[in-house]
């Protein structure tokens, strides 16, 4: 509140009448707010919070919807972002490779194990509880060890994983490290679609990304089935290479974030709300930005299982009901996981620009953001042509049509993981990015364990056919979810 000083023409500001303002005032009300200050503290900063931790303190109010152009990162500056980039390119490759594998030796794996089809599902299911630790310990690990922690806590969890597996043990065993790999994918999942999707450009820096998670699950199955079916070598001799890309990824990862410190990372996000308490219960309790949170969160649930099933069950479809080869069945899958590289990369250039032009878009506006149309519109067009894809593999009993069918629609639902992300980043202030973007990833990711097994535990009665209808319903139910997100025009912060 103002008062005036006696006669002077001096007004005295008091800092206990600062509140919430109504958006016409708000421009006015920062004027005020920011002259008296140099260190940029606001007054609610110093004096409401005098026990809040030092390390994750308010730093202005209200919270921004957007950074400023000078505080963001590009995948070039600073330099080091190159090699870093670089990086984590490498660890979504051997995630990729990671989760293709899977669907690739589970015709091997009943035979080697004498495994029934709920059985040989563990393996989809047990990566579940890794993927949902590192969805609880993501802003934790942050906080407490910065961006290299994460570069040395997933790299040492997949490169355990696969050493064990290499031993050939027990199937239980087994089940056991999926666990450890899950928690790595989980781990670098949420941390680097975070960065990544809080940089400019950032559809198609994420395209590129996720295109080397679908590079990844393009190799692994050709080389893994190629080993199996013509070099006459066991399953587990795939997982050597695994060991070896691993070690890869634990020297350079660490190598390229030793310098991203807890401090660094701490001071470069600085908690933006008049919140206190952990991020992660802010974003997922607190609304507008729980809402964005969960919808996210579920879309990407849908969208991993949608992706993990299909590309999981689809060489044992192949080979069950479409009647085909080992080795061409083999391929499906690689031309499915080929067909969400490309789409990755070639859409991710795409996507930003066609939004606007689209009459059945739902327009979103982002305050002070030049796209101003930025994610919604896109998967408007790409949701339904995957769906009638998936209906033409179901409906048309041929071997080559559901190759090519599968292949295309491979394509469409590429770009929609990055989109997801992108969308996220836009919607929610810079200080949830990790505790919000991150939890969204890692229990999307789940989303690989919990379908894949579904589809295992039907089949087991119904024949491997009933993928096809789940997949058909998971279509909609994420289509669905997408259309809730909030028209950022009337969010208020």
């Amino acid at each position: 509140m103002e008062r005036r000083n006696a006669g002077a023409s001096t007004a005295i500001m008091d800092p206990i009448e600062l509140g919430p303002v109504n958006p016409q005032q708000e421009v006015l009300g920062d004027l005020h707010k920011q002259a008296p200050s140099t260190t940029g503290h606001s007054l609610t900063s110093v004096h409401s919070h005098p026990s809040a931790n030092a390390n994750d303190r308010n730093e202005t109010l209200p919270s921004p919807t957007t950074a400023s152009p000078d505080s963001i990162e590009l995948w070039n500056k600073p330099a080091i972002n190159i090699y870093r980039i670089s990086a984590t390119f490498w660890s979504f490759l051997i995630m990729g490779a990671n989760d293709a594998t899977y669907g690739a030796v589970i015709p091997y794996l009943e035979e080697y194990y004498k495994l029934t089809y709920v059985v040989v599902s563990l393996i989809f299911l047990s990566p579940f509880v890794g993927y949902n630790l590192a969805a609880i310990l993501n802003n934790t690990v942050h906080m407490r060890l910065g961006q290299r922690g994460v570069a040395f806590l997933g790299p040492v969890c997949h490169l355990i994983a696969y050493v064990v597996i290499c031993l050939h043990p027990p199937y239980p065993v087994l089940v056991v490290v999926f666990i450890l790999a899950g928690l790595g994918n989980g781990f670098e999942d949420s941390a680097w679609n975070a960065w990544i999707g809080a940089m400019a450009n950032a559809n198609e820096v994420l395209g590129f990304l996720h295109a080397f998670y679908g590079l990844g699950a393009t190799i692994a199955p050709l080389v893994a089935t190629t080993m199996i079916t013509k070099g006459g070598l066991p399953w587990y001799t795939w997982y050597y290479i695994m060991v070896g890309a691993a070690i890869i990824e634990l020297a350079t990862s660490l190598h390229a974030f030793w310098g991203a410190t807890a401090k660094v990372f701490r001071d470069a996000h600085p908690r933006t709300s008049d919140e206190s308490g952990s991020r992660l219960k802010e974003a997922m309790g607190k609304l507008p930005a729980a809402r964005v949170t969960w919808l996210c969160a579920l879309f990407l649930l849908g969208y991993v299982g949608i992706e993990v099933a299909l590309g999981g069950w689809i060489v044992e479809f192949m080979i069950r009901v479409r009647h085909g080869a080992a080795f061409a069945s083999g391929m499906t899958a690689t031309g499915f996981w080929l067909g969400i590289t490309v789409g990755r990369v070639v859409l991710g250039f795409v996507t930003p620009r066609i939004g606007e032009k689209l009459a059945i878009a739902v327009r979103t506006h982002f305050p002070n953001h030049k796209d101003s149309s930025l994610i919604l519109p896109k998967l408007q067009i790409y949701l339904p042509l995957a769906l009638a894809l998936q209906l033409l593999f179901w409906l048309v009993p041929q071997f080559y049509v559901s190759a090519v069918a599968v292949s295309l629609q491979g394509f469409f639902l590429g770009p929609m993981f990055p989109a997801a992300m992108v969308a996220c980043t836009k919607l929610l202030p810079k200080h949830l990015h990790v505790s919000g973007i991150g939890f969204a990833a890692a229990f999307g990711g789940s989303g690989g364990a919990i379908f894949p097994f579904a589809v295992g535990a039907i089949a087991q009665k119904a024949g491997v056919q009933v993928l096809q209808p789940v997949v058909v319903a998971l279509l909609v139910v994420i289509w669905g979810l997408w259309m809730g997100l909030p028209r950022i025009g009337r969010k208020r912060e």
